[in-house]
């Protein structure tokens, strides 16, 4: 309806030479006949292979043109008001003549009631143009599109259909970010290879939007499937998390509810928020992608910034998903020294996270705040902060449980309460390194490894708290100044005082 609403404004304040950019041709010529019903516009189509075709409202003969130049020819002699849809323009791009042709029909129409209107896939524009023409991004489909597509496939003859209506809803959810044809397609791939449309119809879904993710070289695509479990501690960030499980679907919305915006996750490095990224995909059963800012920077000028625009646009097309921005630190660190690129890409990131309407959370994690500019961490570009601290007594003890769960061992062979005293001061990333190297004892022992390993082990280690002493007392003073949540406790300053590890308290 807002694509109809801003065709019809365009039309009636005669902007002569629209262009639309869309890969759903069908689906756009279909809404363009809606609007030229409404108004009473007549319409019609020309391509290169079948030539001028009525769309609505077209009397009289039609013309006959073989090629571009005609077709514009064609048009120019045409008395009266028309929309004239014009496929397959994109191409002509690159003619001077017909480029020409196309910007004085443009000129000339602005006393007529004649417009053009080009679709194309690409969002390339030639410059001879950009003054004259007003470009159109034509939206994916909404749900209610979706909805009336997947209705057309469940009411043919023999379809079953296995689906409550919640799972109706995540499936519809799952499609937002597909086009109408890809959605059909799943649906229909779903119906011939199962003989039925249930839940796993999103599994489908997610493997559709892992093609579409693919054709963006600065989105990486993860099949997240971590739980809650696989986390060690964080019980607050867990709840934290719970809580807008249920915040991406209709109920929410209807409720008042916004979607979430996104969450970053600071603290000490192995302390898991990499895993926490991981983990929020699988709770929440939403495509997780990981953006590689590094490859966002080409040497071209405009370059890294029409990548990061297209980066961003990828990332709402497969919406609701889950943006992961891993050390954003070294992401969003601005110099001078590239000309200016990367405060540009920077900008662009910040207003896209200000602005955006897609339901697209945002995860960024950092292990260095102090190179991170200000205006990052304030509130309206994340819901929260959170604040990974040097893990505690029980989370320790929680830490040894999973990897050595990972790992199919009994947890009742190994003194778990020992270990957990013996490993203060050690993050998670270092406690699991100590298990794996009690592993290689036994193994090449010939035999299966034991506490006594790990405590070896852990006593061979230096932790961060040791050699990055003055590092991480900088951030868990941070935390101590209220700038963050602690991701463990519910009071973040009586938590860092109660709970500093020996090997890192001032003598």
């Amino acid at each position: 309806m807002a694509f109809q609403q801003e065709l019809d404004l365009y039309l009636r304040a005669r902007f002569t030479l629209i262009v639309l950019i869309t890969p759903e041709e069908e689906r756009a010529v279909a809404e363009v006949r809606k609007v030229c019903e409404a108004i009473n516009r007549p319409c019609l189509s020309w391509d290169a292979g079948d030539g001028f075709e009525k769309i609505i409202n077209w009397s009289g003969s039609v013309p006959v043109a073989a090629d571009a130049k005609t077709a514009l020819e064609k048009i120019d002699q045409h008395d009266g008001e028309a929309l004239f849809l014009l496929h397959d323009f994109h191409d002509i791009w690159g003619n001077a003549q017909l480029k020409r042709k196309l910007r004085n029909l443009a000129q000339r129409f602005r006393y007529t009631r004649k417009s053009l209107l080009v679709t194309t896939s690409s969002n390339k524009l030639p410059a001879e143009l950009k003054d004259i023409a007003v470009v159109v991004e034509f939206p994916p489909p909404d749900s209610s599109e979706l909805e009336t597509v997947l209705s057309g496939l469940t009411s043919t003859p023999g379809v079953r259909v296995q689906l409550t209506p919640l799972g109706r809803e995540k499936l519809v959810q799952a499609a937002l970010g597909l086009t109408a044809a890809q959605a059909q397609r799943v649906f229909a791939k779903a119906i011939v290879r199962d003989g039925l449309l249930d839940d796993q119809v999103i599994d489908l879904m997610t493997e559709e939007k892992k093609q579409i993710i693919r054709e963006s070289q600065a989105l990486e695509f993860f099949s997240a499937s971590e739980s809650p479990a696989d986390l060690g501690g964080c019980e607050v960030l867990k709840d934290w998390l719970r809580l807008r499980e249920r915040a991406f679907g209709q109920e929410a919305r209807d409720y008042g509810l916004p979607a979430p915006r996104g969450v970053a996750l600071i603290g000490i490095p192995g302390t898991g928020k990499s895993l926490t990224a991981k983990m929020i995909g699988g709770l929440w059963h939403l495509p997780l992608l990981r953006l590689d800012v590094g490859s966002l920077f080409g040497s071209l000028v405009g370059e890294s910034e029409q990548r990061t625009r297209q980066a961003l646009q990828m990332a709402e097309t497969v919406a609701p998903c889950i943006l992961w921005i891993d050390e954003m630190e070294k992401a969003f660190a601005t110099g001078d020294l590239d000309g200016g690129t990367s405060t540009r890409v920077f900008g662009t990131i910040l207003t896209w996270m200000q602005e955006k309407t897609a339901p697209c959370f945002v995860v960024a994690t950092a292990n260095d705040i102090s190179s991170l500019p200000p205006e990052l961490l304030r509130r309206g570009r994340f819901d929260e902060i959170f604040f990974l601290d040097l893990p505690t007594y029980v989370e320790r003890r929680e830490i040894l449980s999973v990897h050595l769960r990972k790992r199919q061992r009994i947890l009742h062979d190994f003194d778990l309460d020992g270990l957990a005293r013996l490993s203060e001061g050690y993050v998670g990333a270092e406690i699991e390194q100590a298990i794996i190297d009690a592993m290689y004892i036994g193994f090449n022992q010939g035999r299966e490894f034991g506490s006594d390993d790990i405590a070896r082990s852990i006593d061979l280690q230096v932790p961060l708290s040791v050699s990055q002493r003055e590092r991480i007392g900088a951030l868990r003073t941070w935390l101590k100044e209220g700038r963050a949540q602690s991701a463990s406790f519910r009071e973040s300053f009586d938590a860092v005082q109660q709970f500093v590890p020996l090997d890192i308290r001032q003598p």
